[in-house]
């Protein structure tokens, strides 16, 4: 019987040819099947520890097209390092995606404002870096503020924060979570869907605050790819691609307990996709499934299983 460290060995090096094998026989996508979407490396997302550099290696080795940066890591950078890993990132024909809002919002207001403090240091950073995009989420339940409450506290704290990064130049991207056994989970009840999702834009109104659209939120929420016809590009800063879990009520799916794209075909992710292509977005598309299968993989793994599931969930564009 193989030893434990063969066996990792044999299926490292097996996700590795398979990767190779992926990449090739995907290259007839293109920009053009992709309509210039750009598959992101998040590695938090799929389960995968690494820093920046490391992320950039990665991604560059399984035929991504784009990466995430981390704002807190950049910030550490002088400027001649921030030009050279910027260097690192275009040299292997890779863009940026969207950095993680670092200033929490959600709880105690001394948190938020220690992280709002910061926030201009780590944006300056991200804008040497070359990085454009920011996204983060919006707790759909509270279990002491009313909607009321909890509305006009994410307007005041989001349009501090959307204002700072606005003077770097970068958009930021709210993900509203449809997720209903999340949002029943708190006494309270908030923000879910895509409608209320731009009402909280609007009275944010900095003009730079946009969507981070997954396909999961989309579909538990019991939104339409004609809520996405109405949208420009700009409206759009980063998107999610993931698929449900087979045989589950919609209801009663668990938001940690995900698929990747196009393993069960639950949800119409084509529809989804191709609304973004009618008004043109090309940013970074990612999987963030967290899933736990995936999750339990070491990096090489991890990372080519997930950017094969979003070639074959891509290639539904136009099919």
């Amino acid at each position: 019987m193989p030893s434990h460290n063969s066996r990792r060995h044999f299926l490292h090096q097996t996700a590795l040819l398979c990767a190779a094998v992926t990449i090739r026989s995907s290259s007839s996508l293109g920009k053009e099947s992709k309509a210039g979407m750009k598959i992101c490396l998040t590695p938090g997302s799929i389960g995968v520890s690494a820093n920046q550099s490391e992320t950039i290696e990665l991604a560059h080795r399984h035929g991504y097209d784009a990466v995430e940066p981390f704002g807190t890591q950049l910030a550490q950078l002088n400027e001649e390092q921030l030009r050279e890993l910027f260097h690192s990132l275009k040299s292997r024909n890779l863009v940026w995606g969207a950095a993680g809002l670092t200033a929490d919002f959600r709880g105690e207001e001394a948190k938020f404002q220690a992280g709002l403090s910061e926030l201009p240091k780590i944006s300056k950073a991200l804008q040497k870096a070359g990085v454009t995009r920011v996204g983060t989420w919006i707790m759909p339940c509270h279990h002491e503020l009313t909607y009321l409450e909890n509305f006009k506290q994410h307007v005041r704290r989001l349009r501090a924060a959307a204002a700072i990064l606005k003077d770097q130049g970068q958009r930021l991207g709210l993900e509203y979570i449809g997720t209903q056994t999340l949002r029943n989970s708190r006494k309270y009840p908030f923000i879910h869907t895509m409608q209320e999702t731009r009402e909280l834009i609007a009275e944010i109104g900095t003009g730079n605050v946009g969507f981070v659209l997954d396909t999961w939120h989309w579909w538990t929420a019991g939104d339409t790819a004609a809520q996405i016809h109405s949208f420009k590009s700009e409206d759009v800063i980063s998107v999610d691609l993931n698929d449900a879990p087979a045989g589950i009520p919609i209801e009663q799916q668990m938001d940690g307990q995900r698929e990747l794209p196009s393993a069960t075909g639950v949800i119409p992710a084509k529809e989804f996709l191709e609304a973004l292509v009618r008004i043109g977005y090309t940013g970074p598309i990612r999987p963030e499934p967290f899933n736990k299968i995936l999750n339990d993989m070491d990096n090489e793994t991890a990372c080519a299983t997930a950017v094969s599931a979003m070639k074959k969930g891509l290639a539904l564009i136009g099919s």
